[in-house]
């Protein structure tokens, strides 16, 4: 059996691999034969110091990892992996799009461990850039320039007919290892790859007011994407369902793939406003927390949005049927947790398969009507 399936699997994933100069890799950016999404240079951005060391790299001469392409239709490259390298290096030379087709603002280096002259230097002086005055930007010399562009690095492709999904997978196996995002903001970049409408509707409904109440994000949390993995937790649970087979959060990755692929988000979108804010007028910052002797207490967890907030939204046209439904639905959330079955969704130990088996069923038949 696992013979078979690493067979199949294998089947699905066809490379090849070349050695590229940075200058072809520049030439074929300029000619829009490699697609970089730039969504994904908001998501991701080095710090300058960052950007200098990976100069630094190419002036003497040490070698870069691999970056990873996907070959799509049009037999262009898609860069999954090594955005931020390659943006770098785009930026740095002054070639870097912006979103709207206009060019970034140069990058000016600062000094670095073994070269302490890179303070203040550019590619070329440039009044783009705005925290330089030109007259005090340093033109690398054209000799250090040739060394850049004649440096080079691997290409790893993923070919066709290799599938999208493949594609995503690739992607945050790549990326899951290093220290530059976490694991919803590889979510993110991958509803991105998937549907950028999608990404752009579910983000722009974890920002609204009544759903951030309710789940109560600080600023640290929001840097870090909680509110949009609430977000995409709330939507995988209520509209995937669950058989408990595969590792949780596996569950979250594939789910919210498949609910990209079929949809704009305009629909799930608004799930989340009519959901959050009906509960955020009964409970507001309360609604998730535990409710014990006439008060909520601790903090707002999982159980609550599995339990609570996707119970809320899978009965919500039944819910708001009803002649008064914020009455209803406050009494359900007070009630919630001094049920029997609810003592079983905090266990020691519980593992997160076993307790969205248990949440999840228990929420959707706790709040119909």
């Amino acid at each position: 059996m696992l013979s078979e399936e690493i067979t199949k699997a294998q089947r699905l994933v066809r490379t090849d691999a070349y050695q590229m100069s940075i200058g072809e890799i520049v030439s074929m950016y300029d000619n829009e034969e490699i697609i970089i999404d730039p969504e994904f240079q908001r998501l991701f951005r080095w710090d300058i110091g960052q950007k200098s060391k990976l100069i630094e790299s190419l002036l003497l001469g040490i070698p870069l990892p691999s970056i990873f392409v996907f070959e799509r239709d049009d037999v262009s490259w898609e860069l999954i992996d090594g955005l931020q390298r390659v943006s770098t290096i785009l930026e740095f030379m002054g070639r870097l799009r912006k979103p709207d087709g206009g060019f970034a603002p140069p990058s000016i280096l600062e000094a670095t461990k073994y070269l302490r002259s890179l303070h203040n230097a550019v590619w070329e002086r440039s009044e783009l850039i705005t925290d330089v005055p030109v007259e005090e930007q340093v033109e690398i010399d054209k000799s250090h320039q040739l060394s850049i562009r004649r440096a080079r690095i691997g290409v790893e492709i993923l070919k066709r007919p290799s599938d999208d999904q493949t594609k995503f997978d690739l992607f945050q196996r790549l990326n899951a290892g290093g220290t530059q995002a976490n694991a919803q903001e590889l979510r993110n970049c991958i509803m991105l790859m998937v549907n950028g409408d999608y990404y752009r509707a579910i983000k722009a409904a974890a920002e609204q007011k009544s759903f951030q109440t309710v789940i109560s994000v600080t600023e640290d949390q929001i840097e870090r994407q909680r509110h949009m993995e609430l977000a995409v937790r709330f939507l995988v649970h209520t509209f995937v369902p669950y058989d408990g087979t595969l590792d949780v959060e596996e569950y979250i990755d594939e789910g919210i793939v498949q609910l990209a692929g079929q949809s704009n988000g305009r629909d799930a979108a608004g799930v989340i406003d009519r959901t959050f804010a009906l509960i955020d007028a009964v409970a507001g910052k309360n609604a998730l927390r535990r409710f014990e002797s006439g008060n909520h207490t601790g903090k707002v967890g999982l159980v609550g949005l599995e339990g609570i907030a996707v119970g809320v939204a899978k009965n919500l046209d039944a819910i708001t049927a009803l002649a008064n439904p914020q009455e209803f639905v406050r009494d359900k959330i007070q009630m919630f947790w001094s049920q029997p079955e609810t003592l079983t969704f905090t266990s020691p130990g519980l593992r997160g398969t076993t307790r969205i088996l248990r949440t999840v069923p228990f929420g959707q038949n706790w709040f119909r009507p």
